[in-house]
């Protein structure tokens, strides 16, 4: 081979595929990832994206702003047939799981296959995958490092309590994890207390997270400043250091558009929101949003809207269909007993680019973890009301670890918060006392 052809072989680009558990809180970020490497690496790399069918138009947005040569889809559909499961994760996971064929078939006839896989840590079957098509995996978790801490821990470990359900508040210590966390056997994901071992489910989603600990590296929706000793002690549980801490995965501030549709269209125009943030003062705002997938009873969204309109303060609320039940949400009553102080959305929200105006003040948040950084990048409190899965975790890191919000009080064997105890909330004079006693911690850790 001459000098010349070495070198052109030198700088042919790293083809990466990217593979996405189909999820909002999941891809969005990962499409964060995906655009950063192609803005800052597109001499050295390019990417095949693969989405299913529903997804494709979250992803055309990146289509669209780099070329064919730097970004492809590959587009490939789940069986029809839904496979069997007791429950729409594992399903969906069973659902990838089938397209194992086709990304094989795909990569054998590719004049120029992937030298890496990065995928979701839903997907730990991609590590096999992987070891059959003699590539490394790298996996991405959407999710922090304390909580995937924790979640490994859990079901390596699966700690048991001898009444079940029936005892909400029996605590559960990982012993560990750096800081030894404990947990209400309630606060801790479903899936792992509604089976058990040799339960097919249970099973299939416990070896899914495990494998990811055989993968070739890891990389984080997190940054070092905000959970260093979860990034190290990741590390020790990998037995390598090939594990990045790479976000907070958002767009920059510079850039108004993708800021305000980052995960596609809101269902209010985001120039709309603005305007009517931009009458309010500096830190008056309250920001009440579950995200995309978790969901109130129609008693807490009561208790929510009771407390919104007792409260005094303004307030935009974002809505979901899934966030109640008929008669749950607002009615046009409520919009017109609040007009001028509450703005309601419903549907999808413009929800970094409401985050990032001067107004708001505080976040009552479900404490996802996309939400988590969005707040903590815009310099906004939280008020952390989880419903499920890691949201409990999120919560103990925002509150417990970091001081960076209240908790939001529950009461009774439901677990509802008093509204009125909930509507005593000012959102200027509780961010000035956060403030204040984080500075104040940092001067004691000096």
């Amino acid at each position: 081979m001459s000098e010349s052809s070495r070198e052109d072989e030198s700088q042919k680009p790293v083809h990466l595929l990217v593979l996405p558990f189909p999820a909002s809180g999941h891809i969005i970020p990962l499409l964060d990832l995906t655009r950063r490497l192609l803005t800052h690496h597109r001499r050295y790399l390019t990417v095949t994206f693969l989405v299913t069918p529903p997804c494709l138009s979250l992803l055309q947005p990146l289509l669209d702003t780099f070329p064919p040569c730097a970004l492809q889809p590959l587009v490939l559909s789940p069986p029809s047939r839904p496979l069997p499961s007791s429950g729409g994760l594992i399903s969906n996971i069973r659902a990838l799981h089938a397209l194992s064929d086709s990304i094989v078939s795909w990569f054998r006839s590719h004049p120029s296959p992937p030298d890496a896989l990065l995928s979701d840590f839903f997907l730990g079957w991609t590590h096999s995958l992987c070891a059959n098509l003699d590539l490394p995996r790298v996996v991405f978790y959407p999710s922090g490092a304390f909580a995937c801490s924790v979640m490994n821990s859990l079901w390596r470990d699966a700690p048991h309590n001898p009444e079940g359900d029936d005892n909400p508040d029996f605590e559960v210590r990982f012993d560990d994890v750096p800081g030894s966390p404990r947990f209400k056997w309630s606060e801790l994901s479903w899936l792992f207390r509604s089976g058990k071992v040799g339960d097919p489910d249970w099973e299939v989603f416990r070896e899914e997270i495990l494998s990811n600990l055989t993968s070739w590296g890891a990389v984080f929706n997190s940054f070092s400043e905000f959970e260093s000793v979860y990034i190290e002690h990741f590390k020790k549980e990998m037995g390598h250091d090939r594990v990045w801490a790479v976000g907070p995965l958002l767009p920059p501030v510079e850039d108004v558009d993708l800021v305000a549709q980052r995960g596609g269209p809101s269902s209010v125009p985001a120039n709309e929101v603005l305007t009517w943030l931009d009458s309010k003062t500096d830190c008056s705002v309250v920001y009440v949003c579950f995200g995309s997938r978790a969901s109130l009873t129609a008693e807490e969204s009561a208790v929510l809207g009771v407390a919104l309109e007792r409260s005094r303060v303004h307030f935009i609320w974002c809505v979901r269909e899934s966030n109640g039940v008929d008669g749950a949400t607002p009615d046009s009553a409520y919009e017109d007993r609040v007009a001028g102080r509450g703005f309601i959305i419903r549907g999808w929200a413009p929800q970094l680019a409401i985050l990032r105006h001067r107004a708001v003040a505080a976040f009552l948040t479900h404490c996802g973890w996309n939400s988590v950084l969005e707040s903590v990048s815009s310099g906004v409190m939280m008020l952390p009301w989880p419903t499920g899965a890691d949201q409990y975790i999120n919560a103990q890191l925002v509150v417990g670890q970091l001081g960076l919000g209240l908790q939001v009080k529950r009461h009774g064997p439901d677990g509802v918060p008093d509204p009125n105890e909930l509507a005593q909330f000012e959102p200027r004079s509780t961010r000035e006392r956060l403030c204040h006693e984080a500075a104040r911690g940092s001067c004691h850790r000096g």
